[in-house]
């Protein structure tokens, strides 16, 4: 059986290497995705990869910016928005928990809001709420808060909210990591149905919530049939991750990720925290876990969450 330690450890470390494992494969049709088979760190022969000139094994900004929320949480015993804001910061401009200290990717509603916390924005106004900021940029971070928080759902779906408030304000872009946050609760206390649990947890928590329960029942929808699809749409992205969920094992599930195409890193990044947190470390192919790149940032963090 495996211990909640390991199967924290595996929600991590799962993020980390679904991410990684996406990187070359990004902005490419599913089309265009090799097989299953052929998805590895190192793609084959003849691909074009994405992000040219970074090694293979390396997380990019998805990893970084998790790894940026554990941080600020183990320092601040909590969550700081400021200090979480100025580790955001730190990561763009000189390369914090970024592997070589290198920043390849940025989405451009993040770099957006940095600029506006450069500027002097309050770190829960930097983030837009307009309709056309509904990115992934922020579910794609979200998991280590629930890595790390011991408290109620209340105070988690709260803290969903801030984190994402700092890039991406909008109100179904907070629902959608809050919505995340307790699915992922539920997969570590192994409840029959995890994310039929998160969504009535959810939904009784937002009851005197009427503007984030609109957002649960008229945008994100939880209980519709949707087309899974690689974009870096919020709820593409969160129902795409549970597509991918459903595939099998660790390495079904990134692969799954990774073959609909487009935002690949990020996908497989959010669905494989998930696997990861559902199968435990030992899961992740011995051959992923040994040839991810940044180790040496990864291990105080884990040796934190002990």
């Amino acid at each position: 059986m495996r211990s909640v330690a390991e199967r924290i450890a595996g929600g991590l470390i799962g993020l980390l290497v679904g991410d990684a494992l996406g990187v070359p494969y990004e902005f490419h049709p599913a089309a265009d995705i090799p097989p299953p088979e052929l998805i590895e760190f190192e793609p084959p022969p003849g691909f074009h990869r994405a992000h040219a000139g970074t090694p293979p094994g390396t997380w990019s900004d998805d990893g970084a910016q998790a790894l940026c929320l554990l941080a600020s949480l183990q320092h601040a015993q909590g969550f700081d928005p400021a200090d979480f804001a100025r580790r955001l910061l730190n990561w763009l401009e000189h390369g914090y928990m970024a592997v070589d200290s290198r920043v390849f990717d940025i989405g451009i509603q993040t770099r957006r809001a940095l600029a506006e916390l450069r500027a002097g924005v309050p770190p829960l106004e930097a983030g837009s709420d307009d309709e056309y900021s509904q990115g992934n940029g922020s579910l794609m971070r979200v998991l280590p808060l629930v890595l790390w928080h011991r408290g109620p759902d209340a105070a988690l779906v709260r803290l969903a909210h801030d984190q994402s408030r700092i890039t991406h304000g909008h109100v179904t872009v907070q629902a959608s990591c809050a919505l995340y946050c307790l699915w992922a609760r539920r997969i570590l206390d192994q409840a029959t149905d995890p994310w039929a649990a998160a969504v009535a947890g959810l939904r009784a928590i937002y009851r005197d919530w009427p503007v984030f329960r609109d957002a649960l029942d008229g945008a994100i929808r939880p209980e519709a049939a949707r087309v899974p699809g690689g974009s870096g749409f919020v709820l593409d992205c969160l129902f795409s991750a549970r597509h991918a969920l459903a595939a099998g094992g660790y390495e079904d599930v990134v692969k799954c990720a990774i073959a609909l195409g487009e935002d690949t890193d990020t996908t497989a990044c959010v669905a494989g925290g998930l696997a990861g947190l559902r199968d435990g470390i030992e899961a992740i192919p011995a051959r992923w876990r040994d040839a991810l790149r940044g180790k040496e940032l990864l291990a105080p963090l884990l040796a934190g969450l002990g």
